[in-house]
């Protein structure tokens, strides 16, 4: 029996090395290696075969989202499995977008981990029940909305960051403040632009004062 190759893509080398100790252990599974960021990850991929990515989605300048979209282009026989700390919707539907095969949180169990990893290797999908449940509140948030509801939900980090956004602060202030990556910060506002149907930052502003977020 084959072993399933792994690759650990994470900025944290402390969780590389947990989840490292974790899956050695596993008879079935190999951890060919752990890498830092998307870069890595692409240049690992060109001397090295994986047959399953643990890909984060906060790595610096070029994020997991995006590192995904990129390695499925160019080697659409690797499975992404999505481990993240972000349960938000959008990020969910984003990596989904990117071709991801799976999405669960860093919270999950080592079981769930391998029930995970064993899915996507066998070439099928898997996302967490908190995750499914996300997905779900969404759909039927949108199906509301469309229904009548002229409010628009937004999560409470899209809330936090419209603020800041409208007080003027900049990207680096906000990712500073909010301890994530300014690209982060940035991908918030591009959905938000869309999300709220406005053409740019001084719309977010107005739709902030408009909603009452700042006074």
């Amino acid at each position: 029996m084959n072993k399933i190759r792994i690759l650990i893509a994470d900025d944290h080398k402390i969780f590389r090395d947990g989840i490292r100790a974790l899956l050695d252990k596993e008879k079935h599974i190999s951890v060919i290696g752990d890498v830092a960021n998307a870069s890595e990850v692409i240049d690992f991929l060109e001397k090295n075969e994986a047959d399953v990515i643990l890909m984060d989605i906060d790595m610096g300048e070029t994020d997991g989202i995006d590192a995904t979209f990129i390695l499925k282009k160019k080697y659409p026989e690797v499975n992404v499995l999505a481990l993240s700390m972000y349960g938000e919707h959008n990020y969910i539907l984003k990596m989904i977008e990117a071709g991801a095969n799976g999405y669960i949180l860093k919270n999950a169990g080592k079981e769930e981990l391998l029930t995970a990893i064993n899915s996507v290797a066998a070439g099928g999908t898997y996302f967490s029940r908190e995750v499914s449940l996300r997905l779900f509140e969404n759909i039927n948030k949108l199906h509301k909305t469309t229904s009548g509801n002229s409010e628009i939900p937004l999560t409470n980090r899209e809330t936090e960051i419209l603020k800041l956004i409208a007080q003027e602060y900049s990207n680096a202030e906000i990712a500073d403040k909010l301890f994530i990556s300014i690209r982060t910060v940035d991908t918030h506002r591009r959905n938000l632009i869309a999300k709220l149907n406005v053409k740019n930052t001084a719309g977010l502003v107005k739709y902030a004062f408009k909603k009452g977020l700042i006074e």
